[in-house]
């Protein structure tokens, strides 16, 4: 197989496009279609770089099948134990992983999680989403500083709430800033967003090495990312091998 070529994940930054800045979407994981004869070099060495094109690390984000037999094990890229629950990996086969119950897992979460929001913001009006600040400081900098960007967003009621939920609560269960625009499209878009981000998460390497990602940080281009990486998914043959990667930031 060729070597593929893949940037590595960058902090958001802008593209500037007849004087309106657009705020990239932060790709930290993504899926990458490797072939056959990789998947022990990359169990055992890790180089992607070298061989993908891509610099990161394993990322044991699947559910390995429940039926799968013990002599299959070794087709699984980074296999991990577990104590209850299914067993992650960082690869394999798609007919050795569990997508539907990812999938299922995913949404069931989400849905509870998108009511427990709704409950902590209960009152407070409609916010604007952090991308609308970041493109207005990203077009002039010096009018619009971060810092400026930064308390306008945070100065919002329904941020106020999320934020003081976040600050009251220790360990798990924090309500993240980033999902504002997604929990207010309501609760079956946020259940489904994460539905699909399960499987396809931040950006999808094609066995042919074109990479899929969102255009832009604004949920309607995660959207439109989203619907092209899931299609593609669903058309890869159960034999193809999958592998989860989390980027390192250059």
């Amino acid at each position: 197989m060729a070597k593929k070529t893949a940037p590595a994940a960058t902090p958001t930054t802008t593209v500037t496009t007849a004087s309106v800045a657009i705020p990239e979407a932060v790709v930290r994981t993504m899926i990458v279609c490797v072939s056959d004869e990789l998947t022990q070099v990359l169990d055992s060495t890790r180089q992607l770089e070298r061989h993908l094109g891509v610099s990161g690390t394993s990322c044991p984000r699947y559910w390995a099948s429940p039926a799968i037999y013990p002599w299959q094990r070794r087709q699984l890229i980074d296999l991990r134990k577990a104590k209850t629950g299914p067993r992650y990996c960082a690869g394999g086969p798609i007919r050795l992983l569990d997508l539907a119950g990812m999938r299922h897992g995913a949404y069931v979460g989400a849905s509870v999680r998108h009511a427990h929001w709704a409950r902590v913001v209960a009152g407070t009006k409609a916010a604007t989403p952090w991308p609308n600040f970041l493109q207005e400081h990203l077009s002039d900098p010096s009018a619009y500083p971060m810092d400026t960007a930064t308390a306008e967003f945070n100065r919002q009621p329904r941020v106020q709430a999320m934020r003081m939920y976040n600050a009251a609560t220790y360990g798990p269960g924090h309500l993240d800033l980033g999902d504002l625009e997604m929990f207010q499209a309501g609760a079956s878009a946020y259940a489904n967003y994460h539905a699909l981000w399960a499987l396809c998460t931040d950006a999808f390497l094609t066995e042919a090495g074109d990479r899929l990602q969102p255009a832009s940080a604004f949920f309607a281009d995660r959207i439109t990312y989203l619907e092209r990486a899931a299609r593609y998914l669903d058309s890869l043959d159960a034999s193809q091998r999958l592998f989860a990667v989390t980027l390192h930031h250059s």
